[in-house]
């Protein structure tokens, strides 16, 4: 099988449908597990509603029922064991050849270990008709973001963390980056966000929206904390050759006095529509009309996503597109 056939295609290549991960677990979301429902039944709603298929994980009964009370009944519901909603990382990197790829899973570094994370990805491809490979190191797929020509963008702070692969040298991981999902070029970026619970991965800071195009944030006010970190993507981006197309960042958001993740970058790109996550942020507007300004071919809404991050990511982190192959 060629590099090629093994190749991801690009988020915004057609798509059949959309897994997304629907929230169960309070003690992930303290005090918002609520509004995280809501938030993610809204975002599965706009998806189904532009006319994609939508296939919403849901843990249990009362789980279910919560997300059907919730949901339009365009939005189908499977039950499924799961812990965390990621799917971007515990779900299948689907490749171009019809086959799909689970690498070895191990809680973001040890960090978050939940029943059922280390198995839904093999789970959803075989029951789509996948055949499944099994990568010998780990990755999760937000760690990764790919222009659909060969070229991939990542962090050293997450694909070089000692708590993923400390036996793989960067030579080795991007020979793995090469067999596994045909990544023959590599845009090594440094930290992602401050205080990101999954070590700084790549679809919470930069995205690509066409071939070497790299969206990009950059600082939105004097006390934006990520401000050094931008720059110095940017910089790297510019010097591997790579066209930046800059959106804004919704600047400062904290949460009882801590740092939060948040980001317009985690948007989610479907075939009809890009759905934006949004912070209550004076910047929410201008970041949601930055973005759609990106993809003139598609519609774009920004919904909130404030109580969904609570839990550790975004629009983006929580859904894994099935590709028309």
């Amino acid at each position: 099988m060629s590099i090629t056939n093994y190749r991801m295609p690009p988020e915004w290549a057609p798509q059949r449908w959309l897994w997304i991960g629907f929230p169960h677990d309070a003690e992930e979301w303290p005090s918002y597990l609520a509004r995280a429902q809501e938030q993610i039944a809204a975002f599965a709603n706009a998806v189904a509603d532009s006319g994609q298929e939508v296939r919403l994980l849901v843990r249990d009964k009362a789980n279910e029922a919560r997300a059907r009370a919730l949901c339009s009944a365009a939005v189908t519901l499977e039950r499924r064991v799961y812990g965390d909603v990621w799917l971007r990382d515990t779900g299948p990197l689907v490749r171009a050849d019809g086959s799909a790829l689970r690498c070895r899973f191990n809680g973001w570094g040890g960090k978050y270990l939940m029943d059922g994370d280390q198995t839904i990805g093999a789970e959803l491809a075989r029951d789509a008709g996948l055949p499944v490979a099994h990568g010998d190191w780990v990755l999760e797929g937000g760690a990764l973001d790919g222009d659909g020509t060969g070229l991939v963008a990542t962090t050293e702070q997450c694909l070089l963390n000692p708590n993923r692969n400390p036996h793989l040298s960067r030579d080795e991981i991007e020979a793995r980056l090469a067999r596994d999902l045909g990544f023959t070029r590599v845009l090594w970026l440094g930290d992602g966000l401050i205080n990101d619970h999954t070590d700084g991965h790549v679809d919470n800071l930069a995205r690509f929206v066409a071939p070497n195009v790299l969206a990009l944030p950059r600082a939105t006010g004097a006390g934006d904390p990520n401000a050094a970190i931008y720059a110095d993507a940017r910089a790297r981006a510019e010097a591997a050759g790579i066209t930046v197309a800059e959106i804004p960042s919704p600047g400062l958001i904290e949460r009882d006095g801590r740092v939060e993740p948040a980001s317009y970058a985690n948007f989610a790109i479907t075939t009809h529509l890009v759905v934006v996550p949004t912070f209550d942020s004076p910047h929410d507007a201008d970041g949601v009309a930055a973005i759609a300004a990106l993809f003139p071919d598609r519609a774009t809404v920004g919904l909130p996503a404030d109580a969904v991050l609570a839990g550790g990511g975004g629009f983006h982190c929580a859904s894994q597109q099935m590709p028309m192959l």
